[in-house]
């Protein structure tokens, strides 16, 4: 899951983390400025689902809104590494040139 909380509050005029801060706090969620700054710029580790509540009612939004999944990074019983296939299929890994312990490459096979 990507936690889009920003983005969420931009659509709906909120630009600052400190003016959510104020709003949900006139809904009855106290929130610490460490917390907030966390669920403003990053991935909170943990939140509880009366607390999605109010920052939905506060935004106007819903979940979908704040939580947007993510099934490609989720590994599946019999295939590889979702993260490597999906940069190998793109082709942004490198491709591995074996050189000589003197630098220079080895001829073509």
């Amino acid at each position: 899951m990507r936690w889009n909380l920003r983005l969420t509050a931009a659509n709906k005029g909120v630009w600052k983390a400190s003016e959510l801060q104020r709003s949900l706090a006139e809904h009855g969620l106290a929130i610490s400025a460490g917390k907030m700054s966390g669920l403003w710029s990053g991935q909170p580790v943990s939140l509880k689902l009366e607390d999605l509540d109010v920052i939905c009612v506060v935004l106007g939004c819903e979940i979908g809104d704040l939580l947007i999944p993510e099934p490609q990074k989720v590994n599946r019983p019999g295939e590889k590494d979702v993260a490597q296939t999906a940069v190998g299929a793109a082709g942004l890994a490198p491709a591995v040139v074996p050189k000589r312990r003197d630098g220079r490459s080895l001829p073509p096979a």
